[in-house]
């Protein structure tokens, strides 16, 4: 097995939401372009046809790269935060994203992701999510390998199997205690609400009435520390007090897994890479957005679905861009190989 070294990544915000800039991971440099000069240019493919004669070129051993985000999700009817302002409640959801955010104020911060989290469970995977995972059935563990950005769970629920699904950031129904000298852990927590005082998070509303919590100019609920939830495993251990659970998600800051990245890893240099997917994001969160680059040195076509025109820039004229919804993009590419999508 290779063994690469992982310096355990910590989740960055770059700066510019294109795929030909990503946020340098160790020396905070200023960012580099995705592809070399000789290779940006506007000549890149946006045939269907000639995508899915690509795939149905390919041996039985090639290998397929995916990277997800947001965009995947969209149709399910979950906000990307990146357009029409991207706020919440006038706060930019980076900036609640973080430990500091949460130890300065855990009720908002909560009240935020218990929000998303009733999000989530509302939501149902797309045939986006169900053409991915249906690829990773027909590819196998060896011949394919899905990086997620996203955090709702949506591809879990769409049956992609998980030793071929890598949640970078996390599961947002995993719930663990703040505290770092406690180990506990919950996965797929979908209660909701995830307790009483987080109720107002969970509450539906017509869709021509205004939602309260989204709201800036109405109150947020006020919330005691001690109604929050608590860890069970810090109670048991405690007489006194016990610690706060958090979102099992990564935060601004944080490391990710390492022994995952490190799965990841091995995964790609196991040999070369026919194709890299990159699917709803900029690619512009390292380390995720390092991913692209590796898979290309690995010989790798890129293929961007993305309908914002910006996600194409850096592609060469043997890669592609398909500016459509990836719930409808994706059946279609992936049809010579995995069938109809709901049949």
């Amino acid at each position: 097995m290779i063994t690469h070294s992982v310096r355990h990544p910590v989740l960055l915000r770059a700066t510019t939401p294109s795929l030909r800039h990503i946020t340098a991971l160790r020396s905070c440099r200023q960012p580099r372009r995705l592809l070399p000069s000789s290779a940006r240019t506007m000549s890149y493919n946006t045939s269907i046809p000639a995508f899915q004669s690509l795939l149905s070129s390919l041996g039985p051993n090639s290998r397929i790269l995916a990277l997800c985000g947001a965009g995947l999700s969209a149709s399910s009817g979950l906000p990307t935060f990146r357009g029409a302002g991207g706020l919440w409640r006038n706060h930019d959801p980076t900036s609640l994203a973080t430990p500091e955010a949460f130890a300065a104020d855990p009720a908002l911060v909560w009240l935020f992701y218990a929000w998303r989290r009733h999000m989530a469970l509302k939501a149902e995977p797309n045939d986006g999510h169900k053409a991915l995972a249906k690829l990773a059935e027909v590819k196998g563990a060896s011949g394919f390998m899905c990086l997620t950005q996203n955090v709702d769970g949506l591809s879990q629920r769409a049956g992609h199997p998980a030793a071929q699904l890598k949640p970078l950031h996390g599961n947002i129904l995993t719930l663990k205690c703040s505290s770092p000298s406690c180990n506990y852990i919950e996965h797929q927590n979908t209660d909701d609400p995830l307790c009483p005082a987080l109720a107002a998070a969970a509450q539906d509303y017509p869709p021509d009435q205004p939602i309260p919590l989204l709201d800036a100019a109405t109150p947020l609920p006020e919330i005691k520390r001690a109604d929050l939830p608590h860890c069970p495993a810090c109670k048991a251990s405690s007489a006194s007090s016990s610690s706060l659970l958090r979102p099992g998600v990564v935060w601004f800051g944080e490391s990710l897994d390492s022994d995952m990245l490190m799965g990841v890893e091995n995964w790609i240099y196991r040999g070369p890479i026919e194709v890299m997917l990159v699917i709803g994001t900029a690619a512009a969160v390292y380390p995720a957005a390092g991913y692209v680059r590796k898979a290309k040195r690995r010989g790798a076509v890129v293929a961007v679905v993305n309908p914002d025109p910006a996600a194409a820039e850096g592609l060469g004229p043997e890669d592609f861009w398909f500016g459509g919804d990836a719930a409808e993009v994706l059946p279609a590419l992936f049809e010579g190989l995995v069938g109809r999508i709901g049949e």
